[in-house]
């Protein structure tokens, strides 16, 4: 599956090596107009202006996907033409079938938002559900989705690399 950042990761979570930016096909992350946390070096972790900063961040990203598949939606009913020739509604038909995987991708990562927000609200962000450390801002501006540090992410990505053989 790929995420936000171009990367792929089998397991439909967050890549370890994950980087802002946007996807090959022109796809939709936090990262358009994006402008890394400045704040104090001495400030503690996920404190009141971290997390609004997250929050803004994550709600942003739902919005902008929210957005695209309202556009999505208009544009196939808009697309009700039935096309003639054979080719064309063979093209037609590919080119639907690929946008509704993407949106349904789009719809599990809007998924995967709300359940971010969800955390921020129970002030559980922002820390590895493995370990119980720190994730980083660094990784979470990267992946503002990530629920694991990058050692934690690193191991479960090798397991799996291992089980699959």
């Amino acid at each position: 599956m790929s995420d936000p950042s171009g990367n792929t990761s089998t397991d439909g979570g967050e890549s370890a090596t994950a980087v802002g930016g946007g996807d090959a096909q022109g796809g939709h992350s936090p990262f358009r107009n994006f402008v890394p946390y400045q704040g104090d070096a001495d400030e503690p972790y996920m404190n009141p202006n971290q997390v609004e900063y997250f929050r803004n961040m994550l709600l942003g990203w739902r919005h902008e996907l929210m957005e695209q598949v309202d556009r999505t939606v208009n544009h196939l009913q808009d697309e009700a033409s039935n096309f003639p020739d054979e080719l064309d509604r063979a093209t037609r038909e590919e080119e639907l079938g690929i946008e509704l995987r993407t949106r349904d991708r789009e719809r599990r990562l809007i998924r995967k938002i709300n359940e971010t927000i969800d955390r921020i609200d129970q002030q559980d962000y922002g820390y590895c559900d493995t370990c119980g450390v720190e994730i980083g801002l660094r990784r979470l501006e990267a992946r503002p989705t990530a629920t694991q540090c990058v050692d934690c992410k690193a191991l479960d990505e090798l397991r799996e690399k291992q089980l699959r053989g």
